[in-house]
């Protein structure tokens, strides 16, 4: 068993602080840009950066759906999520960037799987996970312009 990183980049074309503040809205921004791989999508406590806790059914692949449970907490940055139903911690981070856009930059860990299934997902779901933070990162981009 070994730990699984999937990270994405992308700039945004709206100041830092815009940004940080749409990432940390779980009760609208983050829904809207969520995409289809997330479902039942509630917010369970907060809803507004830290002290949050939303839920929802993230689906790799249609096989495989896992609900999720997540608590957020404020980072120096960005927004720290962890699953309380798994190993997985995903952090946002955002910086400014030139001509008052920003880099937004996550990066999500778990503990994967040994043997064949292992080297599976070590192998192609940090790409699957990329192409879904890519999708929302490049969605909040479009609702932020």
């Amino acid at each position: 068993m070994g730990q699984v990183v999937a990270t994405a980049e992308h700039v945004v074309a709206a100041p830092a602080e815009q940004v940080r503040a749409a990432l940390a809205d779980y009760a609208g921004t983050r829904q809207r840009i969520a995409g289809p791989q997330f479902s039942d999508y509630r917010v369970e406590a907060g809803g507004q950066g830290g002290g949050t806790r939303v839920h929802w059914r993230f689906a790799a692949t249609q096989k495989r759906v896992r609900d999720q449970l997540v608590a957020v907490t404020d980072g120096p940055d960005g927004l720290v999520e962890r699953d309380q139903n798994s190993s997985m911690v995903t952090t946002w981070t955002v910086h400014p960037a030139d001509a008052g856009a920003a880099t937004v930059r996550v990066r999500t860990t778990w503990d994967g799987a040994s043997g064949i299934g292992g080297f599976f997902e070590r192998t192609f779901a940090p790409k699957g996970l990329a192409r879904t933070y890519t999708g929302m990162l490049e969605r909040l981009d479009a609702e932020l312009r």
